[in-house]
């Protein structure tokens, strides 16, 4: 990949992150001022930005609570930021999780609470209803990040399997008015789906969400299916009065990231099509589909002319095989379509995670083209094998295509980018 192609890429990344950025964000859905306290929680892997940024835009007194990943923490004024663990949750968590609770209790119908969700909520607001502990949670979360499953599905689970999720939290605040600013890192920019939907009310019933285990055969623990069967497994309704003063708002997400880097490649004189927001499916699968579309246009110049660039967002999903290896989600698709690719001239690709952490490793994702998998081969590693072994990580590092950019502050999901010259 020539380094132009690189800083076009990354280029486009940047842009799409930016359009995020949570000041810009906030600023237009701030909520009236409330006669009473403002009281700010939140989870994700990109609160605390979202709650420094809160705290520079609102003239008024605020205080709160909310959680970040381990390492994602910024500095805030009046906002208390906790950290916690992400993917599988830890015990700082589900104190984090107390500590919202505790935040939106005893309010007043005067009172105002501001809920800042984004993704990674799930994992960072464990609270494991009565009779289930911290480590059946932590084994939901293995249990569902192993499983394949669609991310909507996953949330519907641990909805029903929470103290907090599924608008616990807005009901908990009650008779307070709730406000939850959302970024969405969800297909189809459903809020009551990011971070599980602590202040949104589960629109998925609890019968259904039987249904969807059943029909995606997850294996989940004995202790949780028994939970699950229960009555005390059932979310909020919708309909509950404790919803009536609640709204909510999405103010970042994948379509606005797209449409952002559609524009800046446009600036630089690419025609760029954005594919779609909301691909979800097997990272690997959706790796051989993008590179089936990669060489049809450079080889036959349909269904889109070249030099173009095709942008796609979503979240895919992987079924671990076998032997766990290094990466995530955005590096083994990549490195499927890197294997399937192999040996086309003119076209490049970057994918990457918009919060700046693919999977087990610190990089965000990584960069292909025609040639990856030969110098993985040349490097000594097989290709398809480390596809095999889910290690798309070691793949790239072995070649130096490891894209690293650090905690970005926000998370719109996965962003990808495939430019195609001739």
């Amino acid at each position: 990949m020539t380094p132009a192609d690189r800083t076009f890429l990354s280029g486009l990344f940047d842009v799409a992150v930016a359009a995020a950025d949570p000041v810009q964000a906030l600023r237009p859905h701030l909520p009236a001022r409330p006669r009473g306290r403002t009281i700010v929680v939140g989870a994700g892997k990109g609160a605390a930005q979202m709650a420094a940024a809160f705290e520079k835009l609102w003239a008024a007194p605020v205080e709160g609570v909310i959680v970040t990943r381990y390492g994602y923490a910024v500095p805030c004024r009046h906002i208390r930021v906790l950290e916690a663990a992400h993917p599988v949750p830890d015990e700082a968590g589900l104190a984090a999780s107390a500590a919202l609770m505790a935040a939106v209790s005893d309010l007043s119908e005067d009172d105002l609470v501001v809920a800042l969700i984004c993704g990674g909520g799930s994992a960072l607001l464990p609270a494991p209803p009565d009779g289930l502990a911290l480590a059946d949670e932590q084994m939901l979360n293995e249990t569902l990040l192993d499983s394949g499953a669609p991310i909507g599905v996953m949330n519907a689970i641990r909805k029903h399997v929470s103290g907090i999720k599924g608008g616990r939290l807005a009901a908990a605040a009650f008779p307070a008015r709730v406000v939850s600013l959302v970024v969405s890192d969800v297909p189809g920019d459903d809020p009551a789906q990011v971070a599980s939907g602590p202040t949104v009310p589960c629109d998925t019933s609890l019968e259904a969400t039987r249904a969807l285990i059943r029909n995606h055969a997850i294996a989940l623990p004995e202790r949780i299916m028994a939970h699950l069967e229960s009555e005390a497994a059932r979310a909020p309704d919708p309909g509950d009065a404790v919803f009536a003063r609640a709204q909510t708002r999405v103010i970042a997400s994948a379509r606005l990231s797209l449409e952002a880097a559609q524009a800046e490649a446009v600036r630089q004189g690419v025609p760029a099509v954005i594919l779609s927001d909301a691909i979800e499916g097997e990272a690997r699968d959706v790796g051989l589909v993008h590179a089936a579309l990669a060489r049809e246009v450079a080889i036959r110049d349909r269904p889109f002319h070249a030099p173009v660039v095709l942008l796609s967002g979503g979240e895919t999903t992987v079924t671990l095989r076998g032997k766990k290896g290094r990466g995530g989600r955005n590096t083994e698709f990549l490195l499927s379509f890197a294997t399937a690719v192999d040996g086309l001239d003119g076209t490049a690709a970057l994918a990457a995670d918009t919060d700046g952490i693919d999977g087990s490793e610190d990089n965000a994702g990584a960069f292909a083209d025609g040639h990856s998998a030969a110098r993985m081969r040349s490097a000594g590693f097989d290709p398809v094998a480390m596809l095999s072994s889910h290690d798309a990580w070691g793949a790239f590092e072995a070649v130096d295509d490891l894209f690293v950019t650090g905690p970005t502050g926000t998370n719109v999901n996965d962003f990808r980018a495939i430019l195609i010259r001739s």
